[in-house]
């Protein structure tokens, strides 16, 4: 398996990662099976492991600290933080106080003294990036962390922070992980080309669409189905205009000799600003095949074909990112306010 340099770290990883969401009450509850399969991919040449503390509520993170017992030297060990571990509100986001919590948690379930990755899950608007930055900063210089990177964050963002590192002397990201499939292009306009232009690393998630480019049959109440519903709900016209493509999608990878997914997973990996492709199966069947894919690389004249089903910088259904920038969610952020008319 071919292997790249993670944003200018030194850090070698492979051209694919094991994503380990689905390890757990996520996805497959058969632990044994999550050890097998993590260690399957670990034997086939797969070095990076990513995970995130909300996984499963933890249990994730305790699968692979599981799996990689015996091998820890030799896995690039990544993980996140972020989202709410608990009711209590400050059980969450970027803070300082939060994050020097949740990298103890996390340190604990993974069985490991040290994390090479620790990311960022989710931009936080309530967190000056500065705190982030500072904390992380402290972190990398203790030995807990080796690296740190970006989950779904915009390109604004990333430059901003990366303006930061600069003026404030801090550690800097090194990698950003966005969603990135040819059913979901966007970013393809901004991120990507902005990533390449700090010289960070990308570790794209979902190229296989949650489940619509295996070329299997998405099942309600199965996979990844069950977590996203509003994705697969075909009476929904942008879910519609994914079927079509998808059926579009298996003509091409059939006149090239390929089953879909191997197509998928070549198309995310054609890209220039790509350094590792996440992959996220369930059992060691699910890997087995995926591992096929391993080298492919495709011709102009399939990615001409595919530019054609799916335009560049596209998403043909917006709904399936998982963050939306509050001044879109909040309305009070996009309405100015007035003083109330007074009665003459």
């Amino acid at each position: 398996m071919r292997h790249r340099i993670l944003g200018g770290t030194g850090i070698s990883v492979s051209e694919f990662a094991l994503g380990a969401m689905m390890f757990g009450s996520w996805g497959n509850t058969d632990e044994e099976e999550g050890v097998r399969t993590i260690r399957l991919a670990l034997d086939a040449g797969i070095n990076l492991v990513d995970t995130a503390d909300i996984y499963g509520d933890g249990g994730s993170e305790r699968i692979v600290g599981r799996a990689i017992r015996g091998r820890r030297d030799d896995v690039v060990l990544a993980t996140k933080f972020h989202s709410p571990m608990g009711p209590d509100a400050n059980h969450r986001g970027n803070s300082r106080r939060w994050i020097a919590r949740a990298v103890e948690g996390s340190l604990r379930r993974l069985d490991t003294d040290h994390i090479d990755l620790y990311q960022v899950h989710r931009i936080d608007p309530d967190t000056d990036i500065d705190e982030t930055l500072s904390a992380l900063s402290d972190l990398v210089r203790s030995g807990k962390v080796r690296a740190v990177g970006t989950s779904n964050f915009p390109a604004d963002q990333i430059v901003e922070a990366q303006w930061v590192s600069e003026r404030r002397g801090h550690v800097r990201f090194r990698s950003e992980q966005p969603q990135y499939s040819a059913l979901a292009r966007s970013v393809e306009t901004h991120v990507l080309p902005t990533a390449q232009r700090h010289g960070m690393g990308v570790l794209p998630w979902g190229p296989l669409g949650a489940g619509w480019l295996t070329g299997r049959e998405i099942r309600p109440g199965v996979g990844r189905a069950v977590l996203e519903q509003r994705k697969f709900d075909l009476s929904v016209p942008e879910n519609a205009a994914k079927a079509k493509a998808v059926a579009e999608l298996r003509k091409v990878a059939a006149d090239a000799g390929l089953s879909p997914a191997h197509l998928a997973l070549a198309f995310v990996q054609s890209h220039p600003a790509v350094t590792s492709v996440l992959l996220g199966p369930r059992t060691p069947g699910q890997l087995t095949d995926l591992l096929g894919a391993a080298g492919v690389e495709l011709d102009d004249e399939v990615l001409d074909r595919i530019d054609a089903i799916v335009p560049p910088g596209v998403d043909l259904n917006r709904a399936d990112h998982h963050w939306v920038p509050q001044s879109l969610t909040d309305p009070s952020l996009r309405r100015r306010r007035t003083a109330p008319r007074r009665e003459a």
